[in-house]
């Protein structure tokens, strides 16, 4: 509409000067004839009168276009100056006959010149600013060349800016007199677009590409490694129980974590490797410059390593693993649907086993994934149906004999797959969240049925030791879930022992201290299970209000071949004595490793040689037995009244 304007009024303009012109020449016209003439004085004086009156009349026409030429050339740098857009008019001569402000302005080019109308040397200046001055310089050469055409362009600076640019000719009826052109800035519209598609490809948490942005790039990677006969890599990467971070300590430190996980994920990668975050704490890696399998250990070796040391956010110093699954092309897969289902399906069986670790896809992944997916499905149903049992493993006083503790296990009997091991569904369990409600039914079976056992039996010490998981445990309300459920069965605080693993109990250190304060404070006694296993850190011990190490199995079970193994013992123990609290040995198998330590002043153990975890049924007919005699060490007796039957082979979970 501007450009329609200004041509309007540059047309206008020139009609305006045209009759001027006309009317001059007129008047020497009539003056030429009437000299020529041989006319008498009288008809002279009579033409004289005549011209001076038209000579007064074209005067005044003249004077009032003039004035409107005036005003007209007003509005049009009015309209000129106006307009947003930077407006510049070229004649056909090349020369500068109007522009306003603005032009300069966004042109950056000295007033002084372009009012010289020198509108070369302007393009030279202007030109220098240019990110691609040719492509520039091309476009005004070929409208030069065709005078009645339009054009439409963006104009990009070196210095970032961007311009959109309108020319269009400047006509007199049919005739080109001159070219119109206009610019207008966009840098801020082209720079939304920009931040449009950024956001769209990318993650706002960490701004690492997303998962769209992750399967275009690998799609395209695909393509060249084909062509070159190129193998690359494609990893699923896992935070490990970063949901307990994330549900304790709340969503804005768990975002702050993942920021952090981000940088240390991109340091480790070479230049051309991509990391993407997938979603919630899982991340994709392509690794498309490997030569073979040896390259991509190496990447997943350092990831590992970056994570050993702590995450300090807001006063918090946060310790997390990583689980990595790896798929290899083209051995693993051929197109990047297949490589990201079976890097994954790799995940899945790292963290299956323990996870901290990585591990390439393996053909029979696929048959174990499936049979996982099987278990997840019904195991959401498990509890419903009531498919879950607790089994009970009795703690015993070796110089005694006594059954000082038993100890809750849970155990799956599958409809159709039979008693299915813990370390199978366990995880399951975990990843999905039903840990938490299949948990509180653990709880509350075995505090009725220790409460249960006390009554029938006349057996008022006799406690329970429970296991809980890492959800449950960052629960906010777990505190008064067993407030409430020691309650429900009345069962005595005192008579309730909860197990923690190093590892939990490390993962945040403020929470974990004011748990275990406000269960202890309740009676209740707090076990560190697996110790030895898990953080070096002694520091806890003095901190946390923790009654008794637990000697994982692990170390016990070498502990008549190993003198590593026997040494670590020995000081576990040691450092029990020391703090005032009680020691159990897990995973006592045979006569050898009872006799060892007891020497070591190990009183309380646990394991097949005393007896298999049991069913309830079991453990009470174990327990009605003792009523009149003591556990004795002799596995052989306990077979022959059928107590040590259960799950052998199996480690206890949960």
């Amino acid at each position: 509409m501007i450009l329609l304007m200004v041509s309007l009024f540059a047309c206008l303009g020139a009609k305006l000067i045209a009759v001027c012109i006309s009317s001059s020449l007129l008047a020497k016209i009539w003056k030429k004839q009437a000299d020529n003439r041989n006319i008498p004085d009288l008809y002279k004086w009579e033409i004289q009168n005549f011209l001076l009156t038209e000579l007064d009349r074209e005067t005044a026409e003249r004077q009032r276009i003039q004035i409107e030429l005036e005003q007209f050339l007003y509005w049009q740098q009015v309209i000129l100056e106006s307009t947003t857009d930077g407006i510049l008019i070229v004649d056909a001569q090349g020369n500068i006959t109007g522009f306003n402000q603005k032009c300069v302005q966004m042109w950056r080019v000295p007033e002084l010149l372009v009012e010289s109308g020198n509108y070369k040397q302007a393009l030279k200046v202007a030109l220098k600013q240019l990110e691609n001055p040719r492509k520039y310089l091309s476009i005004v050469r070929e409208l030069h060349l065709r005078q009645d055409a339009k054009n439409y362009d963006v104009i990009a600076f070196k210095d970032g800016r961007v311009f959109e640019h309108y020319s269009q000719p400047q006509c007199i009826g049919s005739k080109v007199v001159g070219r119109v052109w206009s610019f207008r800035d966009v840098t801020a519209h082209k720079l939304a677009e920009a931040t449009i598609r950024h956001q769209a490809l990318h993650d706002p948490l960490t701004d690492l590409p997303n998962r769209a942005l992750f399967n275009q790039q690998l799609t395209e990677s695909l393509v060249k490694a084909h062509q070159s006969g190129n193998k690359l890599a494609v990893c699923f990467l896992d935070l490990d129980r970063f949901q307990t971070i994330n549900n304790t300590l709340g969503h804005a430190i768990g975002d702050k974590l993942l920021q952090g996980v981000a940088q240390r994920l991109t340091k480790c990668l070479q230049a051309g490797d991509i990391v993407a975050r997938w979603g919630g704490d899982e991340f994709t890696i392509l690794l498309p410059k490997i030569s073979d399998a040896k390259d991509a250990v190496h990447i997943q070796e350092e990831i590992l390593a970056a994570f050993k040391p702590g995450f300090d956010i807001e006063n918090h110093r946060l310790y997390i693993s990583a689980s990595i699954g790896i798929a290899l092309y083209p051995t693993h897969g051929e197109d990047a649907e297949t490589l990201i289902k079976n890097a994954d399906a790799a995940l899945y069986r790292v963290k299956s086993q323990g996870r901290n670790n990585y591990q390439f896809y393996q053909s029979a992944i696929n048959s174990q994934a499936s049979e996982l997916l099987s278990l997840k499905n019904s195991l959401y149903s498990a509890l419903e149906r009531q498919e879950f049992r607790v089994y009970y493993q009795p703690q015993v006083k070796i110089t005694t004999g006594e059954i000082t503790k038993m100890e809750a296990l849970l155990r799956w009997q599958h409809p159709e797959l039979g008693l299915i091991p813990p370390n199978k569904f366990i995880p399951i369990a975990e990843e999905t969240g039903l840990i938490i409600p299949i948990g509180e039914w653990v709880l509350k079976t075995a505090c009725k049925q220790n409460k249960a056992w006390q009554s029938a039996f006349n057996l008022p010490s006799l406690s329970v030791a429970v296991n809980v998981s890492a959800r449950q445990f960052h629960q906010t309300n777990l505190v008064n879930l067993v407030k409430q459920i020691l309650s429900e069965t009345q069962l005595n605080p005192q008579s309730l022992d909860l197990e923690v693993t190093e590892t939990l109990a490390m993962e945040n250190i403020a929470f974990t201290r004011k748990v275990l304060t406000e269960l202890g404070n309740m009676g209740i006694s707090i076990s560190l299970d697996d110790f030895g296993t898990g953080y070096c850190s002694l520091n806890y011990l003095k901190n946390f209000p923790i009654h008794t190490l637990k000697i994982d199995r692990s170390f016990v079970c070498d502990l008549t071949n190993d003198n590593n193994d026997a040494a670590i013992i020995t000081a576990i123990i040691a450092l029990a004595h020391a703090l005032n609290l009680t020691v159990v040995a897990e995973g006592v198998e045979t006569e050898e490793q009872r006799n060892l330590l007891r020497i070591l002043e190990c009183e309380l153990m646990q394991g097949y040689l005393f007896s298999h975890p049991l069913s309830v049924e079991d453990a009470t007919r174990l327990l009605k037995n003792c009523q009149s005699q003591r556990v004795i060490s002799n596995p052989v007796e306990y077979l022959s009244l059928g107590l040590t039957r259960g799950d052998a082979g199996t480690r206890k979970a949960f």
